[in-house]
């Protein structure tokens, strides 16, 4: 905490001294609880924004931040903008060949007439959700990318900082 001193000179000659308590802003690091607004681009199209809907609210350093844009709102405080670009390396990561499945057209629901670029979601053995993007539809069988939708691709976020604690 940084301290403003106040030195005043007395007509006998002493100085008396007072100190005040200022308050440095906080900042963003590990441990911070940080309420933010944002807006998720890319490749040109608004992918996702806080607007309309309540902050998000995080714990820096927790791993539940996509690595490279916490490590870009280190240091922020409150009422900050900032435009920040996170490359795959530090979101999603590079789309993953293995991440391609081909599997029976009889395996789909009966309702659905596959389409590439459909996306479905799947379930995996622990019972939690995923999507899974037609990327092929062939004779009897699909090509289903398990990779997440945004792998790949570089990210570009404008936040604005509401709260740092």
């Amino acid at each position: 905490m940084k301290c403003a001193v106040l030195a005043v000179t007395l007509a006998i000659g002493c100085a008396v001294v007072a100190s005040q308590a200022v308050a440095a802003p906080t900042t963003i690091q590990n441990g911070s609880k940080v309420t933010l607004e944002y807006t998720l681009t890319v490749d040109g199209k608004m992918i996702d924004s806080s607007e309309g809907k309540p902050p998000l609210e995080y714990t820096q350093g927790e791993g539940k931040m996509l690595p490279g844009l916490a490590r870009q709102l280190e240091g922020l405080k409150a009422g900050d903008e900032k435009n920040v670009e996170v490359k795959p390396e530090e979101a999603y990561g590079s789309p993953d060949p293995a991440a391609l499945k081909e599997i029976p057209i009889s395996k789909l629901p009966p309702e659905i007439k596959p389409e590439v670029g459909m996306i479905l979601q799947g379930q995996d053995k622990e019972g939690r959700s995923f999507p899974a993007r037609i990327a092929e539809v062939k004779k009897d069988t699909v090509v289903m990318d398990l990779n997440h939708p945004l792998a790949g691709k570089t990210l570009f976020f404008k936040v604005k900082i509401i709260s740092v604690k």
